[in-house]
């Protein structure tokens, strides 16, 4: 149930394209592309940022 073929993608894709139209497709994808990045980095760094706030937290109480 989880597997995409390629007519599949190709039906969702004409749909988006209806949706949205095709003048904002780069903008979607854009926008799609930043929050992925963002979301990679916020992981790469989100082990950091806990310890700094941890120790934030030991040093103000």
């Amino acid at each position: 149930m989880g597997n995409l073929g390629m007519s599949e993608l190709v039906i969702i894709l004409l749909i988006v394209i209806v949706i949205f139209g095709a003048s904002r497709l780069p903008q979607l994808g854009k926008g799609l592309g930043e929050g992925i990045r963002n979301f990679k980095g916020s992981l790469k760094s989100g082990g950091e940022e806990d310890t700094e706030k941890e120790s934030e937290q030991k040093t103000s109480t």
